[in-house]
């Protein structure tokens, strides 16, 4: 196992009071799991979406936690057709909690089998073809789905309507994020002044996957330059290294304002042109670049693509004067 895995294993937290921010959706799961094991039944489907890296996941397994049950960890983009998910829920234990992430990913085929999973807790099968096909119900024991995606519209409605918890997780607020830098730099064992904690925090873009990797690399520009503590100066010279400015934005994001600038006039300009442009997948720009931009107000999404607002534009002016 690699290093950062473990780090990110040990720092991931494991109750819902460990858990820091989402403050509404933490309360509201509170609630919902109380009641659900007072009754003695497993947690009603749970739909998570918001931007990536902001605890989706980490949720999940508090989820599981919580109900003193055992998570089984899927991936939607794996699913090719129906029955590699028939093998997977015909095998479920008794209120399992089976986490899908990336649930939009998933092909139709495999949606249809969810439907019945998740309404009936049956699996729906027709064996055969033609006049000799039989159509086959498989009980299946009572268990929680919990589904995680970045992009909820992509969802179909029949399948986004199954869900009876519906939460969606914002970005985090600085207070938040130092919060957990803090938390994280002592489970890793890495001592941290509050200044160098909210310089990270300040930079984390309101994420706490981001948070917790800038960390990693605080520590490591750290221990090479023999500082035993890292404090606000450690951690802004390593971010000058890194090419993460004080807004928290990368080389690669400045390089989308400024395709937008330079390629488009500004716009407004389809993601797939700013994506041809840039070398990349239109969906890392949506799912990685856009959600921070468009929360920064550097960036607006109309009816015919994306445009640079007057901020973005002076965020620029201000980097190529400091540049």
């Amino acid at each position: 196992m690699k290093r950062e895995s473990v780090d990110d294993f040990l720092i991931r937290p494991q109750s819902l009071a460990d858990f820091v921010g989402q403050e509404k959706v933490k309360s509201n799961l509170q609630v919902y799991i109380q009641a659900a094991r007072s009754r003695g039944e497993p947690l009603d489907h749970v739909l998570l979406f918001g931007p990536p890296g902001l605890g989706k996941t980490t949720l999940a397994n508090i989820i599981a936690h919580e109900m003193n049950t055992s998570l089984r960890y899927l991936s939607g983009p794996t699913f090719t057709r129906g029955g590699d998910l028939v093998s997977v829920f015909s095998t479920l234990s008794a209120g399992e909690v089976v986490f899908i992430d990336e649930i939009h990913r998933l092909p139709p085929p495999c949606e249809e089998i969810l439907y019945g999973a998740m309404e009936d807790f049956a699996l729906h099968l027709v064996v055969g073809k033609g006049p000799g096909a039989r159509s086959i119900r498989i009980q299946l024991p009572l268990f929680t789905l919990v589904g995680a995606t970045t992009r909820v519209s992509l969802l179909s409605s029949p399948l986004r309507n199954r869900f009876g918890i519906v939460e969606k997780l914002d970005f985090y607020q600085e207070e938040e994020i130092s919060k957990i830098v803090k938390r994280s730099a002592q489970v890793m064992g890495v001592e941290i002044e509050p200044g160098g904690a909210e310089e990270i925090a300040h930079r984390s873009r309101g994420t706490p996957r981001i948070a917790n990797r800038l960390l990693r690399r605080v520590r490591d520009f750290a221990q090479f330059f023999g500082r035993e503590i890292i404090d606000e100066e450690i951690a802004k010279q390593a971010f000058n290294h890194l090419g993460v400015d004080e807004v928290g934005l990368t080389d690669f994001d400045r390089k989308f304002l400024e395709v937008l600038v330079k390629h488009y006039q500004g716009g407004p300009v389809g993601i797939e042109n700013i994506a041809s442009a840039l070398g990349e997948d239109p969906a890392t720009l949506e799912e990685v670049c856009e959600p921070f931009l468009l929360k920064l107000g550097f960036i607006a999404r109309t009816r015919r693509g994306r445009i640079i607002t007057a901020r973005g534009r002076q965020y620029l002016q201000k980097v190529k004067e400091i540049g």
